[in-house]
């Protein structure tokens, strides 16, 4: 994906999600329908795996998060409706299990730094809009909490080390009644990377 496709993606949900959500008053409602529409029409049509399927995942987000802000809304919580309706957008396209949870996660608290939101509350907000949606993508509300709280670390990773302590704070507890696990191979990952950054 070009510099300039990819642009054009995040303009594109910014100004559908805006249209969207301005005025309404069912605006969590409004979001996940919006997010779904945004997501689908993104991955409708691509064969896109792995790297470039979380790219374009990521994108869609971005131009989600950005909506929500321009439009006055509170982007950490609004990221448990963005990710209820990326995950609806990720089943009508076929596009399923705990890597659409992951990805949807880290692009949710990597963005929301964009718009200065504070990144532990937009991971908290994530787990629970991946517990809502786990029947969407085919998985338990345990293995979506875990792999929402893995894609909010690496998201958090690529904000900076504070970010990381701020999100491991938030998403290492239980969150709507689920005990939130982190898999091991994040923790190891995620422990070399702060090694680095001291």
């Amino acid at each position: 994906m070009t510099d300039r496709e990819k642009k054009h993606l995040v303009t594109e949900a910014q100004e559908y999600v805006t249209q969207t959500i301005g005025g309404v008053g069912d605006v969590g409602g409004a979001i996940v329908d919006a997010t779904s529409n945004v997501v689908t029409h993104a991955l409708q049509g691509t064969r896109a795996t792995g790297a470039e399927l979380r790219n374009l995942v990521t994108d869609t987000i971005v131009g989600t998060i950005r909506g929500v802000a321009l439009v006055g809304g509170e982007v950490e919580s609004a990221a448990g409706s963005i990710m209820v309706g990326a995950l609806r957008g990720a089943k009508q396209v076929g596009q399923t299990g705990v890597d659409a949870v992951l990805a949807t996660s880290a692009a949710l608290v990597k963005g929301s730094a964009d718009v200065g939101a504070d990144a532990g509350r937009t991971a908290k907000s994530a787990v629970e809009g991946a517990i809502k949606g786990a029947r969407d993508v085919g998985v338990t509300a345990e293995q979506a909490a875990s792999a929402a709280a893995s894609g909010a670390l690496i998201g958090a990773g690529e904000i900076s080390a504070t970010a990381v302590d701020q999100v491991r704070n938030v998403v290492t507890k239980t969150i709507s009644g689920i005990k939130v696990i982190i898999t091991e191979p994040l923790r190891s990952q995620d422990s070399g990377r702060r090694m680095k950054a001291g």
